[in-house]
């Protein structure tokens, strides 16, 4: 396979073929990400694709899943993304399931007819960053997309009747905006109605504009008490009809996971407990990201 620089997937992609079909971000102006610093964006020349395909077929049988690599592989044009798709229908005909990262504007640039093309093609999920629903504090991430935008990004893709992982970031407001960030952000989950729901916890990377503002004092991330008290806003502004909710990842204080609305009270009693003390929570040498 055909490896370039950091290679980030989604903890769920652990066990997929990993397709590298461009190298970094779109965007890559997020004040938070590391990821793709200093990174030009492009999406990879068709023969080295190819060949990383030819490779997956060789080598790659017990695998049935396929996560298109980097940050946003949904900017492909869709003619391009559809003969990617249907190598993979033909080379790899045991893969169940395709998916990618996708950015606001990539989705909403692609037509309704064009998402259900690439549905038909094996395309099966897409992950997206929220990160808030709060529009001040999308600005000063620098997301490059307001909550509206957010959105009707994400209906177009439930209208394909495609799956969508939204990802949202615990303190990423700060300690001044933590509980309207909280509450925006669960209305606006509420509107984007996706199929799962993400929670992870800011960890400052030392390569980022968001670090050198917390290294000077303009940025004040939230203590334990203010991720988890945080955390409980979130999950009660969440009003879905069917979504499963995880808060799991590495870089929580608390491991959570559950369907939302069935959980939710549960939910909100462990966030409780991890609150009062009664609740264990990760400690800051086992956090990761």
């Amino acid at each position: 396979m055909n490896y370039e620089g950091n290679i980030i997937r989604p903890p769920s992609e652990a066990n997929s073929i990993i397709l590298k079909v461009t190298v970094g971000c779109s965007h890559n102006r997020c004040t938070f990400c590391g990821a793709y610093k200093d990174v030009r964006f492009r999406i990879k020349d068709a023969p080295t694709i190819d060949a990383d395909i030819a490779f997956a077929a060789r080598h790659c049988r017990r695998q049935h899943r396929v996560f298109l690599a980097d940050g946003d592989a949904l900017i492909i044009p869709t003619p391009r993304l559809e003969g990617i798709l249907a190598q993979i229908r033909q080379q790899l005909p045991w893969v169940n399931r395709v998916s990618l990262y996708g950015n606001a504007r990539s989705m909403l640039r692609k037509t309704p007819a064009e998402l259900a093309k690439l549905k038909d093609l094996g395309l099966y999920r897409l992950y997206m960053g929220l990160e808030s629903g709060h529009d001040p504090t999308l600005e000063h991430i620098r997301k490059g997309v307001n909550s509206d935008r957010m959105v009707e990004a994400a209906k177009r893709i439930r209208e394909a009747a495609l799956f969508l992982s939204v990802t949202v970031l615990l303190g990423i407001a700060g300690r001044s905006n933590s509980a309207v960030h909280a509450r925006e952000t669960g209305r606006i989950l509420s509107g984007m109605q996706p199929n799962q729901i993400a929670a992870l916890t800011l960890m400052p990377l030392e390569n980022t504009p968001l670090f050198e503002e917390m290294r000077t004092g303009k940025f004040k991330l939230p203590d334990q008490a203010g991720i988890l008290q945080e955390l409980g806003l979130l999950v009660s502004a969440i009003d879905v009809e069917r979504a499963q909710f995880q808060a799991n990842h590495a870089s929580n204080y608390l491991p959570l996971s559950g369907r939302l609305p069935r959980d939710k009270e549960r939910i909100l009693q462990v966030i409780g407990a991890g609150l009062s003390g009664r609740q264990p929570l990760t400690t800051e040498s086992q956090r990761a990201l």
